[in-house]
């Protein structure tokens, strides 16, 4: 007779009650942000000729892309607030001139919106507007002008997402078109210049990251009609693209919410997944509505049960319904929403299953995500640790996903 997962846990819930505890791992990571990691960003990826970021491990970087041009001035914003700014580095003007990069050379100043990539100096190369790409632009302007007291820039996420509603939102149906031209025309379905997501069809990844600007828009405004907006946006989320039965998410829906037969919407992403998850919860906190920890337990445990390595730790990539995952490699930025997630489930209620499950992630982070020289985790490895994409840092990968999680772990654990 087989070991079975249950005793399986039983022995990982021992092995924890011996690991090293909590508050000590985030006091190590603390140290490891200010010394390692954010250095490692700061040092490498500014462009000090052009201005913005250089996002190319192993390199030469040969364009700039707005998702994560934006996610490098959210980052830095985000720990300048956090106090990890000092005489060596200062993060606030690492994100300044990221900032003034994004509006004197992204910023389309005659349709409105912000193009989707430029060369090195700047030039746009693709002027496209996709709604995933300015979802992260508002999250961006929104942290920086927390960070700076900037009000130019909460001026020009209001913009954008005035421009959002007039171009993009749909208002027969619900929720947001996401694929356009320069001038706001909607690309045909299956576009092939989409580049993210299905042109023609609504997508739960940029629902999902909509969401999350529009949460933090909300938060710092108080508009009311950004207030709807996010409503809407949750609501949408819930429903149709992360609802309660954890093994029904899809990727992709038509633009009347209707399903889509095409097999390769089918299936569902764990990291995806717990994002959403605890990103609900900050979305209803900022609406002060009653909080749906019941669908935020339904998504990790569906998780935990299809898309966990229980063995070595880590959260596999994809999967489908109920099943034993189909794709199995351990990305980073998935390992980095399983960090955040698990850290909001321990600070909601303690936990000995989401314990062990957060040390697990913590171990396999260490042995196998994590380049020992800098802290920086790579692009993605196997399932059992083997390098795969070792790269740390492209026009997808930036620092959002991971030092997010990370400052979220240290402050939920570590002294301040």
């Amino acid at each position: 007779m087989g070991i079975t997962r249950s005793v399986i846990l039983t022995c990982l819930v021992l092995q924890a009650a011996n690991a090293v505890p909590l508050p000590e791992r985030a006091r190590e990571y603390k140290t490891q942000l200010a010394e390692k990691i954010l250095p490692y960003w700061y040092d490498t990826a500014q462009d000090k000729t052009n201005g913005g970021y250089l996002l190319a491990d192993p390199g030469p970087a040969k364009e700039k892309a707005i998702v994560t041009q934006a996610r490098m001035i959210w980052t830095f914003s985000l720990v300048h607030q956090k106090g990890f700014s000092d005489s060596r580095r200062n993060y606030l003007k690492a994100a300044a001139q990221g900032y003034c990069f994004l509006i004197e050379h992204f910023l389309d100043k005659e349709h409105g919106g912000y193009f989707w990539k430029t060369d090195l100096a700047g030039k746009p190369v693709k002027q496209h507007k996709f709604v995933y790409g300015q979802s992260f632009v508002i999250y961006a302007l929104v942290e920086y002008h927390r960070a700076s007291g900037d009000k130019a820039a909460l001026q020009h996420a209001m913009e954008l997402w005035q421009t959002l509603q007039k171009r993009a939102h749909d208002a027969k149906h619900g929720g947001w078109v996401e694929h356009f031209t320069r001038d706001w025309t909607p690309l045909p379905l299956r576009d092939p210049s989409g580049e993210v997501e299905v042109a023609g069809l609504k997508s739960a990844n940029t629902h999902l990251h909509l969401m999350e600007a529009l949460t933090e828009l909300y938060d710092t405004t108080h508009v009311v009609g950004v207030r709807k907006s996010l409503e809407e946006a949750l609501m949408i989320n819930m429903m149709y693209f992360y609802p309660v039965v954890a093994g029904q998410l899809c990727f992709h829906r038509n633009p009347d919410w209707s399903a889509v037969t095409d097999p390769r919407s089918a299936g569902l992403s764990y990291g995806h997944n717990v994002e959403f998850a605890w990103l609900m919860i900050r979305a209803e906190k900022v609406l002060e509505c009653e909080l749906s920890w019941l669908e935020f337990y339904m998504h990790l445990n569906h998780a935990l049960e299809y898309g966990w390595d229980i063995k070595r730790g880590g959260l596999y990539h994809r999967g489908i319904g109920n099943e034993p995952a189909n794709d199995t490699k351990k990305v980073w930025w998935v390992q980095a929403e399983m960090l955040a997630t698990l850290t909001d489930a321990l600070q909601h209620k303690p936990n000995p299953k989401y314990e062990t499950a957060l040390v697990k992630l913590l171990d396999f982070i260490a042995k196998y995500q994590a380049d020992p020289k800098d802290g920086v985790w790579y692009d993605s490895v196997t399932a059992d640790g083997q390098p795969k994409n070792p790269a740390k840092a492209h026009n997808w990968k930036a620092n959002y996903h991971d030092v997010r999680a990370i400052v979220k772990f240290v402050e939920a654990f570590g002294a301040p």
